[in-house]
C-alpha cells in the first residue's frame, strides 16, 4: 500500500498540545458523529451498561452523549486543555488526581464516576491502568497516530477489548501523496492487516 510521504511523518505529542493551546482544533467536532449515529447498533451490540474507550478522545462531544446513556467512558488524551475543556463545556464537576503507576499523568473523573479521562501518553496506558473495554470508539486516533506507530497502537488497542468487543474505526480516504497528514491515509489493507 502506498502511503506517500507519510510513511516518515511525525507529529510529537507537543505538536498535539500546541494545536489545543492555540485553538487550531479543525479536527474537533461540535456535533455527533453521524457514523457513530447510524452504527451505534453496531457498537453497542444490544448491551447496555458497556465501558467504551475513546483513544485520543480531545473534548469529543459523544462522551457525554454515551455517558448519558448509561455507559461508562474512558479516555485518553495528551492535551490537558481538551480534557478540562470538555468538562466545563460540558458544565461536569470533576476531580483529578494523579496516576500512580504513570509518572506525570493525571486522570479527571467525572464527579458521577461515568467518565474517566486519562492524560497522558496513549502508550503509558495498559489494561492493568485503565481496564479492559466491551467497545471502542475510534473517530481520529488511528489517523492521527503517526504511520510508524500503527502496529503499536493496533497491538495496545487490541490488548484493551474484552472477547467480544466492538471496534468503531473512522478512517479517510485521499491520495496521501497531496496532503502530508494528519489525518493520515490509511488503506482498508492496512486497517485488516493490523487488526485482523
Amino acid at each position: 500500500s502506498d502511503i506517500g510521504s507519510q510513511r516518515e511523518r511525525v507529529v510529537t505529542e507537543e505538536e498535539w498540545i500546541q494545536k489545543w493551546e492555540m485553538g487550531n482544533i479543525g479536527f474537533h467536532k461540535e456535533q455527533r458523529h453521524p457514523l457513530l449515529q447510524k452504527y451505534l447498533d453496531v457498537l453497542l451490540n444490544g448491551r447496555s451498561g458497556l465501558r467504551i474507550f475513546f483513544p485520543l478522545c480531545g473534548k469529543a462531544v459523544e462522551m457525554k452523549w454515551l455517558a448519558d446513556m448509561g455507559h461508562s467512558v474512558v479516555g485518553v488524551e495528551v492535551s490537558e486543555q481538551a480534557v478540562k475543556d470538555f468538562f466545563s463545556e460540558h458544565s461536569l464537576p470533576y476531580c483529578e488526581e494523579p496516576v500512580s503507576e504513570i509518572s506525570g499523568a493525571k486522570v479527571f473523573q467525572s464527579t458521577s464516576g461515568n467518565i474517566s479521562l486519562y492524560c497522558c501518553s496513549i502508550y503509558d496506558l495498559s489494561s492493568l491502568i485503565v481496564g479492559k473495554f466491551d467497545a471502542v470508539w475510534d473517530r481520529g486516533a488511528l489517523v492521527a497516530v503517526n504511520p510508524c506507530d500503527r502496529q503499536r497502537y493496533a497491538s495496545l488497542m487490541i490488548s484493551l477489548m474484552e472477547k467480544n468487543s466492538s471496534y468503531l474505526l473512522v478512517t479517510v480516504s485521499y491520495d496521501p501523496n497531496k496532503h502530508k497528514g494528519p489525518p493520515f491515509y490509511v488503506p482498508e489493507s492496512e486497517v485488516k492487516s493490523l487488526f485482523g
